[in-house]
């Protein structure tokens, strides 16, 4: 089965000078734990997720120590993130972001996702121009039809 096959096609992206605060509510009233970055031609800049965002309110203690049970206070993370929410998604995002294309296979990209540890890859054309996503359910849902 080939990506296209199981992609979202509707998707939301956001541009570069967006804000960390538009950001997370987007993810949050979409439930989605990140979204493609794009230019005003929707290639795919970069991608920001909310693991990019944590690290960026707790960047010692979260890359550091790798557990959210050493926050030594919630209020500092709160804090920290009130300093974010107007910043840009540019200065936090992974760039380049990793993509793949529509043709590829399920079992590639979920290998991908295994290996980055990722939940959702942007899916591209040939011009790198954003026409969907796919994400790990994405793949467990087609895997469970038995389309694998």
């Amino acid at each position: 089965m080939r990506v296209s096959q199981a992609m979202v096609k509707d998707v939301t992206a956001v541009m570069e000078d967006e804000t960390i605060e538009r950001v997370l509510k987007i993810l949050s009233s979409q439930l989605l734990s990140g979204i493609p970055v794009v230019s005003e031609d929707m290639k795919v800049l970069g991608f920001i997720s909310e693991n990019d965002i944590i690290n960026a309110a707790l960047p010692s203690y979260f890359s550091l120590l790798q557990s959210a049970s050493f926050i030594p206070d919630l209020n500092q993370f709160i804090r920290n993130l009130e300093k974010l929410k107007n910043k840009k998604v540019s200065e936090y995002m992974t760039h380049p972001a990793l993509t793949v294309k529509e043709n590829a296979a399920l079992i590639h990209v979920a290998d991908l996702m295994i290996r980055h540890n990722l939940k959702i890859l942007p899916v591209v054309d040939e011009c790198d121009k954003l026409i969907g996503i796919v994400t790990r359910m994405d793949i467990l849902r087609s895997a469970m039809e038995g389309l694998l």
